[in-house]
Formats: C-alpha cells, sequence, structure tokens
C-alpha cells in the first residue's frame, strides 16, 4: 500500500526529465496518487504523463487564471484534490549593482506570485520549491534569492491562515542539485568539487532527493509552516565564492541554465 493510495496530486515545474518537479511525479505516482503535471513548456509534459499514468497541461504560474484553470482541471477529472507541490521557478543571475528593477520583477512574478496564485487556488496538503538562496546569500542570483525570501515567509502566513481548515503549508528549500537546468554548471571543470566541498555530506543534491523531502511532507506528517533545507546540511555552511577562486571568476552560475 502506498502513501499516497486514494490522493490526487498536481505538480508544476515537470517538465524536464531530470528535474525535481518530474522526479517527485513519479515518487507520488509510485505512492498511488493519481496525478496531474505541468508547465510553460507542454511537450516534455506528455510522455511524464504517460509515464506516471496521468494528465498533462500546461500551466504559466506566473498567470493567475492559468493557475485557476490548472487547479480545475484536476477537480474536474478526479473530483477532488488533495495534494499541491509546485516545483516551478524562473532562476535569474546578476547582482544588486547590476541588475534592473525591471529584473527584480519578473523574478518576483514566478518565484513569489507563482506561489500566492497556487496557495489560493491548491490542495489539503501544499509543497513549495524556495531556495537555500532565500535564507543564505550567495553570488549571483539577489533577485531570485528575494523572491524565494518572500515565497518562505508566505509559507509561515498561509500556515497560520489556513491550518484552521485543515490546510497545511511547507517549503522545500533546495541546495545545489543535479539537474537538467543545472546540467551546464556541473560540467564546468572543479566545479562540482567546489560545491561539495562546502556540503557537510559531501555531495550536491539529486532530484530523488527532493522527491523524498516532498513525498514527507505531502503524507500524514504533522508539519506546517516549514522552510525544510535540503542541502545535505550545506545550509550550515556557505556556497562557494566563486570570485574567491580565479580559475573560475566569471562562472555565474546561472547562466548554466
Amino acid at each position: 500500500m502506498g502513501l499516497l493510495d486514494g490522493k490526487v496530486a498536481v505538480v508544476l515545474g515537470a517538465s524536464a526529465p531530470g528535474g525535481s518537479g518530474a522526479a517527485i511525479a513519479r515518487r507520488f505516482a509510485a505512492e498511488g496518487a493519481r496525478l496531474l503535471v505541468g508547465a510553460r513548456s507542454e511537450g516534455p509534459l506528455h510522455d511524464l504523463a504517460r509515464e506516471t499514468g496521468g494528465l498533462a497541461m500546461r500551466c504559466d504560474v506566473g498567470n493567475q487564471d492559468d493557475v485557476a484553470a490548472f487547479i480545475a482541471r484536476a477537480v474536474d477529472a478526479y473530483g477532488r484534490l488533495d495534494v499541491g507541490i509546485n516545483a516551478a521557478g524562473l532562476p535569474m543571475g546578476g547582482t544588486i549593482a547590476d541588475s534592473s528593477v525591471e529584473d527584480a520583477r519578473a523574478a518576483m512574478e514566478v518565484n513569489y506570485f507563482g506561489c500566492l496564485h497556487f496557495i489560493r487556488y491548491s490542495a489539503q496538503a501544499i509543497v513549495l520549491f524556495s531556495s537555500l538562496a532565500a535564507a543564505q546569500p550567495m553570488e549571483f542570483v539577489y533577485s531570485y534569492g528575494c523572491a524565494k525570501a518572500a515565497t518562505d515567509a508566505l509559507v509561515r502566513y498561509a500556515a497560520a491562515e489556513y491550518g484552521p481548515k485543515g490546510i497545511k503549508v511547507n517549503s522545500i528549500q533546495p541546495g545545489p542539485i543535479r539537474s537538467d537546468m543545472a546540467s551546464g554548471l556541473w560540467e564546468v571543470a572543479g566545479m562540482e568539487d567546489a560545491y561539495a566541498r562546502e556540503i557537510p555530506l559531501r555531495r550536491i543534491g539529486e532530484p530523488d532527493d527532493y522527491a523524498d523531502a516532498a513525498l514527507w511532507l505531502a503524507g500524514p506528517s504533522f508539519v506546517s509552516g516549514l522552510n525544510l533545507p535540503v542541502s545535505g546540511g550545506n545550509q550550515l555552511t556557505r556556497m562557494p565564492y566563486l570570485s574567491e577562486r580565479p580559475d573560475m571568476t566569471g562562472n555565474d552560475p546561472t547562466n548554466a541554465s
């Protein structure tokens, strides 16, 4: 018997076959959930839907009407909605000095307002994807990190407001991860070792690590309002400052996406 037998789940940000969203969809299907997967890029979604026995629908999480229609599709198809996972995000590079206000607004539109839309229309157990950058300043990603910090605050407010209705809201703060989006980063010579040395467990994360965390938060755990670092302990240390390494200077990690 699976942990999610009889449950209906939606997973946004599931278009990359090697990403966290797809890994979560596969894990949830293996645990018995009926699924609707979504993302802005529709093509790969249908392969994932076939693989997991679920449904697929294009959805831009930054568009409130898209999110409302996406959630309605799940309820129409399955008659209920139990679990909502929003793993969609927009990585953006730059420092405070070299980024525009428009850059910051674009980061907020997807990474914060997308989560707000999702919470308003979503399920009994909601899991949002934040970032370790929300709590730990990192080079090159100020607008992304600030948007994710707003998301973590939203999680706490939503957990307090919706808790009396039986709704729990949490976020996952990923650290460095091996994924389709970050594949270019790890191809830079020495980059993975530089990151792993700063992580107490001495490795970067894998998509299945985040699927494990999402399953725990989506299940019957007595947990709400948590911003959960899933980083091998990297929240206790720091990201490598690439500007300190002459051989890596100029390697903006977000360019890897």
